[in-house]
């Protein structure tokens, strides 16, 4: 029988773990035995979590986009739930949908922030110890979108398309360690992203899903955990996922 990593050795830090796919992700990995520790800006939720998975998860109520704040968190982590050995670095957010002439630049900033600062300050705070156990693994959530553009994708799209092409430097930069490096890429997920996008528009967040069959948030926590308890000679450098009623579209083209 083909033997995947025991995820009861599994210590998991989970970014953005208040909703959607971080919260599953930390549901997928504590409810198979591991230690995960989730963050996030809304402690209800958080709490709400440890609630419901018990001494499996620990909530860490911070903002990674504060570098000062997240390094003080993580020092904090009890010891039951460290060092880690997996790091998820979900955090992000699409805003907006305007072109980029007509787009807020709050949303852009608070993008930039997010998804790509705080992916950076979260992997600088945690990657050095991996390296120097020579074990570990990150992972981030990419998009589809780092790959493929679509009108009004602008600013999200070119933040993940940082987050692929970092992912595949720092695989050049570990290699060697045995840490491991994956980025996930989903395509159409129903989850918050789009009511997030779109600022609490609930109509406008339903009518993106309407008529379709899209992942859910389990879909892509079932690729995170793939992912990290595969044997440790093996590294997935990405994994990239449409919706089955998903495809690409035709060029774009202006006439008149």
């Amino acid at each position: 029988m083909y033997q995947m990593l025991d995820p009861a050795t599994l210590r998991v830090l989970v970014t953005g773990a208040t909703s959607g796919i971080g919260a599953a992700t930390a549901r997928r990995f504590a409810l198979a035995g591991a230690r995960v520790v989730g963050t996030g800006r809304r402690a209800d939720r958080l709490i709400a979590l440890r609630d419901e998975l018990g001494g499996h998860f620990h909530p860490l109520e911070v903002d990674v986009r504060d570098n000062d704040a997240l390094v003080a968190a993580l020092a904090g982590v009890p010891e039951a739930f460290a060092p880690f050995n997996v790091v998820f670095t979900n955090a992000g957010l699409a805003l907006g949908l305007e072109p980029a002439q007509a787009a807020s630049l709050d949303d852009w900033d608070d993008m930039v922030e997010t998804n790509i600062k705080g992916l950076l300050y979260t992997v600088r705070a945690t990657l050095p110890a991996m390296v120097e156990r020579k074990e570990g693994h990150v992972l981030f959530t990419g998009s589809v979108a780092g790959d493929y553009a679509y009108p009004g994708g602008n600013t999200y799209g070119a933040t993940k398309a940082f987050v692929k092409q970092f992912a595949l430097n720092l695989i050049s930069d570990v290699a060697g360690t045995q840490v491991r490096v994956t980025n996930i890429e989903p395509g159409m997920v129903e989850t918050e992203f789009s009511l997030v996008r779109f600022h609490g528009d609930a109509a406008r967040s339903e009518n993106v899903y309407a008529g379709t069959e899209a992942m859910n948030a389990e879909d892509i926590a079932e690729q995170v955990f793939f992912a990290s308890t595969l044997p440790r000679r093996v590294n997935i450098n990405r994994i990239q996922a449409f919706a089955t009623c998903q495809s690409f579209s035709p060029f774009k083209v202006s006439r008149g």
